[in-house]
């Protein structure tokens, strides 16, 4: 077997596995056993099970981040100065997503689970790593939404684009189940592309709706008599 087809396949195993079960229930040996490699191929091509969930979100960031920075580099030219609009800094981000090469038909919906988990649990090593090597289109990605808003607080931006977030991981992670229930159910085809032309107008109006925050006073600290 190809050095290159045992990383491969070791990869391919582990970000399944990762995506289905988590990073903690998901031991070495289960990624051996699904990729049909020994232990000592995992231990010599990443040296640690850390190591290795570095390399499942790098095999998908590297390459994304490069396609990021070129579509930021591309739409800011084409603003000539101007800060982009909030609908064109969310359909570049989306539209390089959906862009990259997959190697299979799950691809980017695994890629967003696993991208969920890294938030969830308790994987401070992989949002660590994630930091300090994607960082820089993460924060240009961040300058240009605080740009496009700048009615908003800092407090009410940060909530905002966590929600935003959210909703994306959500409906990303599930578009298979969603593109099944909506044929089901209403017998019509969708795609990933037409979900995500879907969910960049959601996710705008979202982020750019009216302050109403009213708190109810059960939640605010007050006593209901």
């Amino acid at each position: 077997m190809a050095q290159s087809d045992t990383v491969d396949r070791i990869l391919d195993a582990a970000e399944e596995l990762f995506a289905e079960r988590g990073f903690a229930e998901t031991s070495l040996r289960m990624i051996t056993s699904k990729a049909n490699v020994n232990l000592a191929a995992v231990n010599y091509h990443f040296g640690s099970k850390k190591a290795l969930i570095h390399a499942v979100f790098a095999r998908f960031l590297t390459p994304f981040s490069s396609t990021l920075e070129a579509a930021f580099d591309e739409l800011e030219q084409k603003c000539q100065g101007k800060p982009p609009t909030l609908n064109q800094t969310l359909w570049v981000l989306t539209e390089s997503a959906i862009r990259m090469p997959q190697r299979n038909e799950k691809g980017i919906s695994i890629f967003m689970r696993l991208l969920g988990l890294a938030y969830t649990q308790s994987q401070g090593h992989l949002r660590k790593f994630l930091e300090q090597e994607y960082g820089q289109p993460f924060s240009r990605f961040m300058r240009l939404l605080k740009e496009a808003t700048p009615e908003l607080s800092n407090v009410d931006r940060y909530w905002r684009i966590q929600f935003m977030l959210g909703a994306t991981a959500f409906t990303m992670s599930s578009s298979d189940a969603l593109i099944d229930i909506l044929d089901n159910k209403l017998g019509v085809q969708a795609t990933v592309q037409e979900i995500a032309a879907r969910l960049v107008p959601f996710l705008a109006e979202g982020m750019k709706a009216p302050d109403k925050l009213q708190v109810p006073p059960t939640l605010s600290g007050a006593t209901v008599a």
